[in-house]
């Protein structure tokens, strides 16, 4: 307690030097990812706007529509800045990790580097789920609202998207499947720390079931194909966490036994000697 103030301060201090060095490579990295995607802002938007295209194949006049001059820039900018914080997670992921892993046991960096490993694999898999398989569904459903006209005096309805909405929808589905799909890495993080169990996760699997339509229902747009789309994987990735809180509780378990094992061991060597 006597002791000179700086050298409790010092240590403090050096945490701080290095978070700071840490959060400077970060942005480094998502702005150098920032500008190399607005470069090619317009092949990525083209990249998202294929399933639509292709759904308005039969269409020789379709085309996207923006109807403030700024519209399509800021589009753009919207789409170099998703893109770069995708791309510059690895890097986000890589210097936290670096930052804390010092401070953690090696049971613990090794419990923990597979979920920060997992973490934008799930997001990916969810992302190209809805790319593949919801948009090219949710796009055929939705262009089906469109009427040639009934006749004389009526006009026909048709779609000319416009290219923020359509991205602002587009994110919102990648977005939403991808957080999704983080499911299994949240329930086992919280089996591991002893939060949960997997007897818990069982007994409220009709909770869950019902959450997940809830879910999807507020997260996608309001047709039957994207709402059952995210719904399903959610209730599929739920089965996923119980299986794997299982697996943990099996090898705590085992641990366990192996350390109760030693401990005898250890115990009676005394005794015999």
């Amino acid at each position: 307690m006597a002791g000179d103030p700086d050298e409790k301060r010092m240590p403090l201090f050096d945490h701080l030097v290095e978070l700071r060095r840490r959060l400077i490579w970060c942005v480094i990295a998502f702005l150098a990812c920032f500008f190399v995607s607005y470069f090619f802002a317009e092949h990525i938007f083209a990249f998202l706007v294929r399933p639509l295209a292709h759904a308005m194949a039969d269409r020789p006049d379709a085309k996207m529509i923006y109807t403030g001059l700024h519209e399509a820039f800021l589009t753009y900018i919207k789409i170099a800045f998703f893109t770069a914080a995708f791309i510059s997670f690895p890097v986000f992921a890589t210097q936290i990790w670096t930052f804390v892993a010092p401070g953690l046991y090696k049971n613990e960096q090794r419990a923990f580097l597979p979920f920060l490993v997992a973490t934008p694999v799930l997001f990916l898999m969810g992302g190209a789920l809805v790319y593949f398989f919801i948009f090219p569904l949710a796009w055929e459903f939705l262009l089906q609202f469109q009427t040639p006209g009934a006749g004389e005096g009526t006009l026909p309805i048709q779609v000319e998207p416009k290219v923020d909405q359509y991205l602002s929808l587009s994110m919102r589905l990648i977005f939403a499947f991808g957080l999704a799909f983080e499911l299994p890495v949240l329930l086992t993080l919280l089996v591991r720390v002893g939060i949960i169990g997997s007897a818990d996760l069982v007994a409220k699997r009709r909770y869950a079931i019902v959450a997940a339509f809830v879910i999807a229902a507020v997260l996608t747009p309001p047709d039957v194909i994207s709402q059952i789309g995210l719904a399903v994987p959610l209730i599929g990735l739920y089965e996923i966490s119980i299986l794997a809180a299982k697996l943990i509780e099996k090898g705590r378990a085992r641990r366990a036994a192996a350390a109760d094992a030693e401990g005898e061991a250890g115990t009676g060597s005394p005794e015999k000697a």
